[in-house]
């Protein structure tokens, strides 16, 4: 099957008291009359899900705010304006949509970890896996929290009631919510079955965990936790070509997907109508998000490599490259994302949206392993893979990508961005070596967040904006929280 069915009654008992920033308790069911059955615990599962395609999560907002704020994206919009220039604040309305929807499956998440294990008349692998699998998802939504926000309050459990001393909590340390994430995805890959297309596996946790200690420059960890999944956990494979990665449907390369439903607005980040055309040239193109910047197309070598080639992109036989041009110009004339096209012609897809795969893991490993000890084997056999389905020449160790730790740093860098464009991650890796070259000043990354920063604030260079504000509904509404600085 694959998508999930969010069942009515699983929806209302969670939806109702998730919003952690409205302070409603769960009023429409008692979850004591409610975590009954296996059935029930199915339910409360999918609803944990479902929070995942909401518009501040994956269905629209999070995705730009990994692609607009970079080097990468170029949309005029007014939508996306605040994030392109980098000039949000406590008020803006995408900044509170990533910070209530994270929450929202934080809660749903709670509720299972709660009450799934007092329920009888399951069998004990199952009910494990059910609590792994939650951890999971509250992990991948506290991963989000911290590296958006900084520290946040963290709540471990639903919200069922109106107390303030509930409600009202102070921000945890950024290394206390991460050490609850590890916890989390260790748990999860321990419960965990091996394979699964359109859920929690083994391989999703490790994969996950090993983005999440890249974030935090442990490469050993790093390097271990992405290497259990190339070890075979899964049994992963890239696939034959760029093209037939795309639309995600659970396919051999896929680790972990948002399973859209397309039945409600939570699809509307794919579907933009056609995401960019039904067939080229393009008629139609969606200006928040397809538009790449002229930096972009220049990083790419267009000429040999198959994931930027503009040629051979037809409709029935769903030859993609990133992006395709339009011809002539005329409206939205340029270039456009190819690659969350859809066959609809409405505004809810569910086309899927990749959230790890193979070749991001590969690239994750051949980062971590060479800040760890430099260049090697080890790193060639993890990153030629990536290249060769590119239809890039192999990397040898005399190759001068190769000549030091510094070089090969840039053509991994530049592997991840080529490979994951418009695949919501630009930002955060930015962010990620604005924060190793403040641990380490001898490295030195080709761009960051603080020169993306500089750039589109008047030469300012302005750490603050590695991450953003507590939404002012937060700060209005909890008395023990405070505002990050700058803002």
């Amino acid at each position: 099957m694959k998508k999930l069915v969010i069942p009515v009654l699983a929806l209302a008992l969670l939806a109702s008291g998730c919003n952690v920033l409205d302070k409603e308790p769960l009023t429409t069911l008692a979850p004591s009359n409610f975590f009954k059955t296996a059935e029930d615990a199915e339910a409360s599962l999918a609803a944990v899900y479902d929070g995942l395609q909401a518009k501040g999560c994956y269905a629209e907002v999070l995705m730009l705010m990994g692609t607009m704020p970079t080097d990468d994206g170029a949309s005029a919009n007014n939508d996306v304006a605040v994030l392109r220039t980098i000039n949000w604040n406590s008020s803006t309305g995408q900044v509170y949509d990533m910070y209530r929807d994270a929450y929202q499956v934080v809660n749903r998440a709670n509720a299972v970890i709660k009450y799934v294990p007092g329920i009888s008349g399951m069998s004990s692998g199952r009910r494990d896996q059910i609590i792994g699998e939650a951890k999971f998802l509250r992990a991948l939504a506290y991963f989000n929290l911290v590296r958006l926000y900084g520290g946040v309050p963290l709540r471990l459990e639903p919200t069922e009631s109106g107390d303030p001393a509930i409600l009202n909590l102070p921000r945890a340390a950024a290394d206390e919510v991460y050490n609850l994430i590890v916890s989390d995805l260790t748990a999860a890959a321990g419960a965990a079955p091996a394979s699964n297309p359109t859920r929690v596996t083994r391989g999703a946790a490790n994969a996950l965990l090993a983005r999440v200690q890249l974030t935090r420059r442990d490469w050993a960890a790093a390097k271990t936790a992405a290497g259990n999944v190339l070890g075979g956990q899964g049994g992963y494979t890239l696939a034959p070509s760029f093209n037939a990665l795309f639309p995600a449907d659970n396919r051999g390369e896929s680790i972990f997907e948002i399973q859209f439903s397309g039945n409600t607005d939570a699809g509307t980040f794919h579907t933009l109508p056609d995401v960019v055309m039904p067939s080229p040239p393009a008629t139609y193109a969606f200006p928040k998000f397809n538009r790449p910047s002229a930096n972009l197309l220049q990083a790419a070598d267009t000429v040999n490599d198959l994931r930027w080639s503009f040629q051979g992109n037809t409709s029935a036989g769903r030859n993609f490259a990133s992006f395709v041009r339009r011809p002539g110009g005329g409206d939205n004339g340029g270039d456009f994302c190819y690659k969350w096209r859809s066959d609809g012609n409405n505004f809810n897809s569910p086309d899927n949206s990749y959230l790890l795969r193979l070749a991001d893991v590969l690239l994750m490993y051949a980062e971590a392993s060479n800040e760890q000890g430099g260049p090697s084997q080890d790193v060639l056999d993890k990153l030629n893979p990536v290249r060769q389905r590119a239809g890039l020449a192999p990397l040898t160790m005399s190759s001068p990508q190769l000549a030091s730790k510094q070089a090969l740093r840039r053509q991994i860098e530049l592997q991840r961005r080529l490979e994951l464009a418009f695949e919501g991650e630009r930002w955060f890796d930015l962010v990620r070596y604005a924060r190793h070259e403040q641990a380490d000043p001898s490295a030195d990354h080709a761009w960051t967040a603080l020169d993306q920063i500089q750039q589109q604030r008047n030469g300012r260079r302005d750490e603050n904006y590695l991450q953003l504000p507590i939404p002012l509904s937060e700060l209005n509404t909890n008395t023990q929280i405070q505002q990050n600085p700058g803002y």
